[in-house]
């Protein structure tokens, strides 16, 4: 027995995880199983031995017991870590999944975004988990397929267009259906879910952007409407597939249509058939209409996706999958900036706001609101920047390498890892912002005046979108970043303008991640006209 332990031993000392195992084999049937679990272990960890920082992670369960523990402060306790990490990257084992490295250094965000963008798709674990609901669309797609509707896209946000945009749809949205709501809220000084009423105003906008329809009221008195309630469900289970421990429970649950599942199921399918039907009607309306042979360029920059794609021949399916994605990202992303932006300024010092209203108020009365003047406001872009560098709508995006890699910082990645940049903790890390980093300052966004600029501000900064990659960066950075920041300043300003706007929050509200994150509970406020 003995002699049988100390070859054993010498085996696991100097030679291969397989040979170990082999030994260990004649010992017992115990340690059978054992070996065969060590070695599935020795094989699923080799080549990240170089890596020690992350969660502890343990045989067969990875890092279950660390996440456990820290599952109701999952953003918080990933941003200690990383802050930990002297290269900002951490690397998590998951039970029964391939490595996650999780980082925030600018340098790799660089790398997975631009450098080596080719090797960092989306990939399929990522697409897969969108799949039925984005179907093939910009947002879940990669190569040939993702290109080309960049390419298609890119049209609709000429500056041509957003100007367009600016004077005609967003005007009349804010003036003609915004204000008038506002303005009875304040009148009656009830509480109003001030995130819900933006919610549903972006997502009419949205919805006139890319399918070209006026989707009903935004009265917070009327029910919130069955398909954006069907919108709201996907988007939430489609983020809790992303979060499961295990994929293959969502998978399993998905094939027997069960659960939450078939809820999405449900779901998905109210989407698509909503939206197949305004393709359907506005396919019969333009070939009724001839409109193909009577489109000049500049009545292209007037017309919505979907008239856009109909007119470039463009298959259903893939106009479906296109016109979805894009609601998705235009109505959650600027209205959650836009909701905490206006937390955050509600609970500044007084001199922020002020300076922001005279900022809003000097640009009307000297120009008007248009294109060209809501560009001009610095001072409101650099709170939103502020804002959202805390608050960013997106909180971290994956990418799954197709080939073994190395990031700037050393950390090895492997085919099929994921690999995720965390724009979250990146706004919270005190070795690109500061000690000051978890305070609401936009004054960080200014060049420092300058004597000769007779003290006044200077200009904005220019930051690193690889620091700052609320908006991605590279190849594949958002492409409606304008229009985002044209719809969110207009919003501001119209509601700044008119209103003081008082929080009846207790402490700080909830940032609750999703697809895209939001104010848990809402965005409780109380109006007040501004005097004149």
């Amino acid at each position: 027995m003995a002699t049988a332990m100390e070859g054993a031993a010498h085996h696991l000392i100097f030679s291969s995880p397989e040979e170990s195992v082999c030994a260990v084999l004649k010992i017992s049937p115990l340690i059978v199983i054992i070996g065969l679990l060590l070695l599935a272990e020795i094989r699923r960890t080799r080549g990240s031995s170089s890596i020690t920082f992350g969660p502890p992670a343990y045989p067969f369960i990875g890092c279950l017991v660390s996440f456990y523990r820290n599952r109701r402060r999952l953003l918080d306790w990933y941003t200690e870590m990383l802050s930990d990490s002297p290269t900002g990257t951490i690397v998590v084992d998951r039970m029964g999944a391939r490595r996650t490295v999780v980082t925030t250094n600018p340098d790799n965000v660089e790398y997975i975004l631009k450098t080596h963008f080719g090797n960092f798709p989306k990939g399929k674990p990522f697409t897969d988990i969108l799949g039925d609901f984005l179907g093939r669309g910009i947002f879940n797609a990669d190569g040939h397929l993702w290109r080309a509707q960049r390419k298609l896209a890119c049209h609709q946000f000429s500056v041509r267009s957003l100007r367009n945009y600016t004077a005609g749809t967003l005007r009349d949205g804010v003036q003609a259906k915004l204000i008038p709501i506002l303005e009875r809220l304040a009148d009656e000084g009830c509480v109003v879910d001030l995130q819900e009423l933006l919610r549903r105003f972006a997502f009419s906008m949205i919805c006139k952007f890319s399918l070209g329809v006026d989707h009903g009221s935004l009265d917070p008195a009327l029910p919130e409407s069955p398909i954006t309630r069907a919108f709201d469900t996907s988007s939430m289970i489609c983020a809790l597939r992303g979060a499961a421990p295990l994929p293959l429970i969502w998978k399993a649950r998905r094939w027997a249509r069960t659960g939450s599942e078939k809820i999405l199921s449900d779901s998905v399918g109210k989407v698509h058939g909503y939206v197949n039907s305004i393709i359907d009607e506005r396919a019969e309306t333009m070939r009724k209409m001839d409109y193909e042979g009577s489109t000049s360029d500049h009545e292209m920059d007037r017309l919505d996706l979907l008239s856009r794609m109909l007119l470039d021949g463009h298959e259903k399916e893939e106009i479906r999958d296109m016109v979805i994605s894009f609601v998705m990202a235009g109505r959650d992303t600027t209205s959650a900036a836009v909701t905490w932006l206006l937390w955050a300024v509600s609970q500044a010092p007084e001199e922020v706001e002020a300076e922001l209203v005279a900022e809003i108020t000097g640009t009307f009365e000297e120009t008007g609101m248009n294109y060209d003047s809501i560009k001009e406001m610095r001072f409101l872009e650099a709170c939103l920047l502020e804002a959202m560098r805390l608050y960013p709508p997106v909180i971290w995006d994956s990418k799954h390498p197709l080939a073994d890699d190395v990031l700037p910082d050393g950390t090895p990645v492997r085919s099929g890892d994921r690999v995720t940049y965390f724009p979250y903790g990146m706004g919270r890390m005190e070795a690109l912002w500061g000690k000051d980093r978890l305070e609401f300052k936009p004054d960080r966004w200014f060049v420092e005046p300058t004597p000769e600029g007779g003290g006044r501000r200077g200009a904005l900064k220019k930051v690193s979108p690889y620091k700052y990659p609320v908006f991605q960066a590279g190849p594949r950075d958002c492409i409606g970043k304008d229009m985002a920041f044209v719809q969110m300043k207009y919003v501001v300003a119209s509601i700044l303008r008119r209103f003081e706007i008082r929080s009846v929050h207790r402490g700080t509200p909830v940032f609750v991640p999703l697809l895209t994150a939001h104010m848990g509970g809402g965005f409780p406020v109380r109006l007040r006209k501004r005097q004149s």
